[in-house]
């Protein structure tokens, strides 16, 4: 994602609320439905019906290959997990929900984790973490700040709780395409990186591990995965920057 960011116009701006409400739209009716016993597949098959209900193409189906509309991603599991008719939630775990659409030629996308049932005081203590990390970084996404403002916001709002960021994963610029300019690392220093300016369309999107920050990929080439097996969260928003300051595009 090398090369400078793309701005928005308004109308496009607009356009992408339209496209990431769509799909926050379908991650809370997902989220109203994740209980004991229900397998991950099943989430997938109400995504996709979601969308087509919806008149939008899921947005993650095919890209770079990927099979799925959803990726569904339970406790260790970071991101990029598949679903899967044999994967059934249980008591306790964490899962992680991250999707996106296509509405008029844009790209909406979003995450969230939802704890199933009742969970451990550790999985509460890094969702809440992970998710006010999150907002946190959101407001630093002013015009005159740099991209590092983001990034540094994330890493000493995470580690101050004993946390830490996953490194191997970044937040993105949105628009035409899912990813674009400028990459967003969950981790870095403050002042540092590209300038913040009005139009950008930030994909902001911490993702923690209540253990070690180190990655391995699974043997189907795209389930990540905490190296010791320690818990994971993933809370993603994409927002707008603009004279007034940053707008959040994927809520309701």
């Amino acid at each position: 994602m090398k090369g400078r960011p793309i701005l928005k116009t308004p109308k496009e701006i607009e356009i992408l609320r339209k496209a990431n409400a769509i799909v926050m739209e379908i991650l809370y009716r997902i989220k109203e439905e994740v209980r004991p016993g229900k397998s991950t597949y099943e989430f997938e098959e109400m995504a996709l019906s979601l969308c087509e209900k919806k008149g939008v193409k899921p947005a993650f189906k095919g890209y770079r290959g990927y099979p799925y509309a959803l990726c569904i991603s339970v406790n260790e599991e970071i991101v990029h997990g598949m679903p899967r008719k044999d994967k059934v939630l249980k008591e306790g775990d964490l899962v992680s929900f991250d999707f996106g659409v296509i509405y008029d030629g844009y790209f909406g996308d979003a995450a969230l984790t939802v704890g199933v049932g009742r969970v451990s005081e550790l999985a509460e203590r890094l969702m809440r973490v992970t998710e006010s990390a999150l907002y946190l970084a959101i407001e630093k996404a002013r015009i005159g700040n740099k991209i590092g403002d983001i990034s540094f916001t994330v890493q000493r709002t995470v580690e101050k709780e004993n946390f830490n960021v996953i490194r191997d994963f970044v937040g993105h610029g949105v628009g035409r395409s899912l990813h674009e300019p400028p990459e967003i690392p969950n981790y870095g220093k403050a002042g540092r990186g590209p300038k913040i300016e009005a139009g950008m369309v930030l994909a902001i999107e911490p993702m923690v591990s209540a253990g070690s920050w180190e990655v391995k990929i699974l043997e189907d080439g795209w389930t990540a995965v905490t190296r010791d097996g320690s818990l994971s969260a993933h809370f993603e928003h994409s927002i707008a920057v603009t004279p007034s300051g940053p707008i959040i595009l994927s809520q309701l």
